[in-house]
């Protein structure tokens, strides 16, 4: 990574251009262009978004960006090949912290339903309904009103 920094150090100076200069036309902080030079990979935070910048800052200096990237991959391919088990699984474990570290803000938070009723007691609840409502309809056939001894035919 410290080649691709150095190439375009070079590149920067040969023009005569500021770190200033270079991060106001690419939009850009001048922190992240001297740490771009200065190969420190550790100062962002995704590698694709150094990459991207790699890339625009090849094109602004009227480099090849093509062989900039691919010298990019071949040094990212040479680092991650030598990183340990034990380091991948340390790390995946501190991402997992880092995830249950959340910042709470209103525009953030996650709402939960102040009542969660289950599907069972739905289901219940309309049983218990069905049950009463059969009752009352037997209830009312059977009642005085509807009994057929009541029921009066006349012959002539």
């Amino acid at each position: 990574m410290k080649e691709i920094g150095e190439k375009l150090r070079e590149a920067r100076e040969s023009m005569g251009v500021s770190i200033e200069e270079v991060a106001s036309d690419l939009k850009l902080r001048p922190s992240q262009i001297e740490n771009i030079e200065e190969g420190n990979m550790e100062a962002f935070k995704d590698i694709f978004y150094l990459k991207y910048f790699i890339r625009d800052y090849s094109k602004y200096l009227g480099l090849s960006y093509e062989d900039m990237i691919d010298d990019f991959n071949e040094y990212l391919f040479d680092h991650t090949s030598r990183i340990s088990l034990d380091d991948i699984k340390k790390a995946k474990k501190k991402i997992k912290k880092d995830k249950n570290k959340k910042i709470a803000s209103p525009y953030t938070l996650e709402r939960k339903p102040k009542f969660k009723v289950s599907i069972s007691f739905i289901y219940i609840l309309i049983i218990i309904l069905l049950i009463l409502i059969g009752y009352l309809i037997v209830t009312l056939v059977n009642s005085d009103n509807f009994k057929e001894e009541e029921v009066v035919t006349v012959y002539e």
